[in-house]
């Protein structure tokens, strides 16, 4: 196990980025279409091809999902990431064609300093296609990706992934794009609000302090008309169905709560994906599911504080600096 989504057997993660712009896009790839549903929580998403993800409706699996930054500009990375997985020959198949199956999610990242003048066509279909080239099983994390100009009301956000293992052996494992409008951190101390969930020292040890920061529980945003969204991508290897995959969806929404304050604003884009690789030994029970949620959540919100901690600053003077700048490698 390395603490990535990837220690789910076939699940692979490509990332690319475009540093003039300061933004970036992550494909999560399934070896198999994967059975898949999706929670949206936040006031504000920017997305596409979701409404497939609902339990009632005919296409029953993904071939990948699609993080990135851009805002509504983002979401050409999906049809990069299509033109890919069709060269590899997979896809929906209709009639005497293949339609890879590739829904997205982005987030608002336009703000954060990069030179935003792209012209005519926005950078994002091509790195769409070079992320979904890229695919293995090791990734980069913090500022990466769709992570790569993702930030927080007080730091530099980014690419963030966590894994875990139920009580009966299923996998989980969450990869996010961490770009809240408020703080991962308890008020301006360096502790983070997921650190009960910690595992080792995943995102420095620290534990979650003594609680002083006079600030800790003081709503602070990046702006009064905030625009922000953080997504993510929950899997586990359990055999569950549509509907079943939306429950998790639904509870690993939850993990936005543990790790960042506030959660699900208005104008939040906060979404979760959750899959399913379907390849356990064994098939879960009611309680499995309720653990696989749970644990769910935990990765999310543990892969929120890993994106923040392992992310570096930006070269301009518009996006805040990271965590290690602002508070060491230790405090």
């Amino acid at each position: 196990m390395h603490n990535l989504i990837t220690d789910l057997e076939g699940v692979s993660v490509g990332s690319a980025e475009d540093e003039r712009v300061a933004s970036g896009v992550s494909v999560v790839l399934f070896e198999e279409p994967a059975v898949a549903s999706i929670a949206i929580h936040g006031g504000a998403p920017a997305a596409r091809d979701t409404a497939l993800l609902e339990p009632e409706m005919t296409v029953p699996a993904v071939d990948a999902l699609v993080l990135s930054g851009g805002s509504a500009f983002g979401l050409d990375a999906a049809g990069g990431a299509q033109a890919r997985l069709l060269e590899m020959g997979r896809g929906y198949p209709v009639h005497a064609f293949r339609v890879p199956i590739v829904p997205s999610a982005s987030l608002f990242d336009l703000a954060n300093g990069g030179d935003k003048n792209w012209g005519r066509r926005p950078p994002y279909w091509e790195l769409g296609y070079q992320a979904a080239s890229r695919a293995s099983r090791t990734f980069a994390l913090g500022t990466a990706g769709a992570g790569y100009g993702a930030t927080t009301c007080d730091l530099k956000g980014g690419l963030g992934s966590a894994s875990a293992v139920s009580s009966r052996g299923f996998l989980v494992g969450a990869l996010v794009a961490a770009n809240a409008v408020g703080r991962a951190t308890r008020g301006s101390s360096p502790y983070f609000w997921a650190a009960p969930y910690e595992r080792g020292d995943e995102f420095g040890g620290l534990g979650a302090g003594d609680h002083s920061a006079a600030d800790a529980l003081t709503m602070r945003l990046k702006n009064e008309a905030p625009a922000n969204t953080t997504i993510g991508i929950a899997v586990t290897d359990a055999r569950l169905t549509k509907a079943q995959m939306k429950r998790i969806a639904t509870m690993a929404q939850d993990g936005y709560a543990l790790a960042l304050r506030p959660a699900h604003a208005p104008t939040d884009g906060d979404i979760v994906f959750a899959a399913t690789t379907g390849r356990a030994k064994h098939a879960p029970d009611l309680r499995d599911i309720a653990e696989i949620g749970m644990l769910a959540a935990e990765c999310l919100a543990r892969a929120v504080a890993r994106g923040v901690y392992e992310a570096k600053s930006l070269d301009n003077a518009i996006a805040p600096r990271c965590w290690r700048d602002v508070y060491g490698k230790a405090s």
